[in-house]
């Protein structure tokens, strides 16, 4: 999947962290030229929630198509491929937030409850039916047109927590990938990374504890996520390292140590080669 391109967050206001755009106006940007074609397959350094409040279509994610209508809301989790439809024949809009906005302004325990943010493989992308969606996009709106821009950030922040925990609860009344009979082997691994990342990045370790070969966790692996057990391992020894720094005022060589490095410049070049930044910078920019 080297070839496809990685998307980094663009907002036209210059606002970093998150952006509320109208899909038709969206559109117009698409006709206008991007550097990339979102019509073929991408990958988002960001989230992204589609809302669907007129018309039909489709939308591609991890090369699954998904159908569009009223009422439709499609959740983009940073790290996917998606792609748009060609003449797209439906409305609604585009919410994109960056992970420093999820670290910065949402509680904790919400980020554990709303699983498509780090747990999309085992999420149900669409949800269809949605009567919040116009209260939702309604109160965003006034909010982000408002003069006074006090707390803005952290004002939007909660109205978007509110509504991705609503959009959870009725996430959870289907199954999905349950069905795959790979489902509890590949939780099994999920659950004993996060256990045991401190310990071992190595995949194999991970297959001897499972009682499966490397090569038969990978496969497991690539069914819900479309990379290697090892890409799963290290994407998430990364988010628990930004947590930390986000969350934490221990030094860099502490949380290095917590999340399993003995040297700090082995902890440096391991953050550096999967975000080309330093856990340095991460942390000035946050």
């Amino acid at each position: 999947m080297n070839n496809i391109p990685k998307i980094s967050f663009q907002s036209e206001e210059d606002e970093k962290e998150f952006e509320l755009l109208n899909v038709s106006n969206l559109f117009a940007r698409i006709k206008e030229g991007l550097d990339h074609n979102p019509n073929l397959p991408h990958r988002l350094s960001f989230f992204a929630l589609l809302i669907v409040t007129n018309g039909v279509g489709s939308h591609k994610i991890d090369l699954k198509e998904y159908p569009l209508k009223k009422g439709t809301v499609l959740k983009i989790a940073k790290g996917q491929v998606h792609a748009f439809e060609e003449n797209p024949s439906y409305d609604g809009f585009l919410i994109v937030f960056t992970e420093e906005f999820v670290l910065n302004y949402f509680s904790k325990s919400s980020i554990e409850f709303i699983s498509h943010l780090y747990n999309y493989h085992i999420s149900k992308a669409a949800v269809d039916g949605i009567s919040f969606n116009e209260p939702f996009i309604k109160h965003l709106k006034i909010e982000l047109e408002t003069e006074n821009t006090y707390a803005q950030k952290n004002i939007v922040a909660v109205m978007l927590e509110l509504y991705l925990l609503r959009l959870e609860r009725l996430s959870q009344t289907d199954e999905p990938q349950k069905q795959n009979k790979y489902y509890p082997l590949f939780l099994e691994f999920k659950n004993l990374v996060e256990e045991k990342y401190t310990t071992t990045r190595n995949v194999k370790d991970y297959a001897d504890m499972l009682l499966v070969s490397t090569k038969h966790l990978n496969k497991i692996v690539k069914e819900f996520t479309l990379n290697t057990a090892k890409h799963f391992v290290d994407d998430f020894v990364i988010l628990e390292t930004k947590r930390a720094i986000a969350s934490t005022n221990d030094s860099l060589k502490e949380i290095a140590y917590t999340v399993g490095f003995d040297e700090v410049t082995n902890f440096t070049k391991f953050f550096k080669k999967h975000t080309s930044t330093t856990p340095k910078q991460f942390k000035t920019g946050l």
